[in-house]
């Protein structure tokens, strides 16, 4: 909003010329969201305490975290929210991508928010039943993948990327359309159960967030994508500024979510960002990098299926309890040890998925 305000001015008023660069925009969109989450939080926090939105606890959890029990939840409202007012502000809203990605996170947002809900007003409810919420799941993301894939100004709409060789394309051609749903259906699914501890899923997101900029910029840089030798992709650059607010959502929520945390994001939280980097690595054709970006909701997921599938095939547990964090919780480790931890392998992952862009 703010660049078709200011920017057509600065034939006016130089200075306003700032507004065309993305950069300028991402830094901006950053410092707006992390200004709205930090600002708005104890506003919420109260609304949420008044209401009784609290936490319901898992009896078969570790036992450290039943004082957790009615710590607000639904957090993730703020998160969205900042998102959506700084991503509107900041960025250029003729660029489909950021309608794309801002219709996937308010989407699945509502989509926890209705999941929370349901948790929240009866007791011990579950929330939407599993087939429900994937259902729809399947549905938001299957509407991203077909806008993607019938894009007749987009040469590479079937195509998928492998990291680390030059322009080495797969044409996946209409199968590329349920590989893009699986993508972000599992990235949705994958920061939900990692969403376990204090913090954590947060601050994975943010890190992650931050890599994806780097990422998205490039591609989306007609020069530095040359240079790099990677993929040019029209217009995917704008998307730099969305990583920027999701950056700053996640990092003024967690100032509250940090250990111990005064609110949790709840399902619509952690939905909405999952699926919104599921939506980013799909738009921008780094579906393979996304494993590394988010190495960790990766593990955390594959922790579940690896517990569950032995389980039912042997009857013995692979790791004290899934997902994964509450594995080392159980073996000893303090909750901000895991958190940390876990953060630290997040970073080295970014890392390592930034290195794809030179080892080519």
């Amino acid at each position: 909003m703010l660049y078709h305000l200011l920017y057509p001015l600065n034939e006016i008023f130089s200075p306003f010329n700032v507004f065309r660069y993305i950069t300028f925009r991402t830094a901006w969109a950053t410092i707006t969201a992390l200004m709205i989450a930090f600002l708005a939080g104890p506003w919420l926090i109260k609304k949420l305490k008044k209401f009784k939105v609290g936490q319901q606890i898992r009896g078969d959890g570790p036992k450290s975290h039943l004082n957790k029990a009615g710590t607000p939840t639904m957090g993730g409202i703020l998160i969205v929210g900042a998102i959506v007012i700084s991503t509107v502000l900041w960025t250029d809203l003729k660029n489909k991508y950021v309608w794309l990605l801002l219709f996937t996170t308010v989407s699945l947002g509502i989509l926890g928010f209705i999941d929370d809900y349901l948790k929240i007003k009866k007791v011990e409810s579950k929330g939407l039943s599993a087939r429900y919420k994937f259902l729809w799941q399947i549905v938001i993301s299957l509407i991203v993948a077909l806008v993607l894939y019938f894009d007749p100004k987009d040469p590479y709409n079937s195509m998928l990327i492998i990291p680390f060789f030059k322009r080495w394309l797969i044409d996946l051609g209409i199968f590329y359309i349920p590989f893009a749903v699986i993508v972000i259906v599992g990235a949705s699914n994958a920061v939900n159960l990692t969403d376990g501890i204090d913090g954590l899923a947060t601050g994975l997101v943010g890190i992650a967030a931050i890599a994806n900029a780097g990422l998205v910029y490039i591609s989306g840089h007609a020069q530095f994508s040359k240079y790099l030798q990677v993929l040019y992709l029209p217009g995917t650059g704008e998307l730099t500024v969305f990583c920027g607010a999701m950056l700053g959502a996640c990092l003024g929520f967690l100032w509250y979510n940090s250990f111990p945390a005064d609110v949790f994001m709840g399902d619509v939280g952690s939905l909405s960002l999952g699926g919104a980097l599921g939506a980013l690595a799909v738009i921008t054709k780094h579906e393979i990098v996304l494993t590394l970006v988010g190495g960790i909701f990766v593990i955390e997921a594959l922790s579940v299926i690896f517990q569950v599938g032995a389980y039912k095939l042997t009857g013995k547990r692979v790791f004290k309890m899934a997902p994964i964090h509450h594995h080392f919780e159980l073996k000893g480790w303090p909750e901000p040890k895991v958190i940390i931890r876990f953060w630290i392998a997040g970073i080295i992952l970014a890392l390592l998925s930034l290195s794809t862009l030179k080892l080519r």
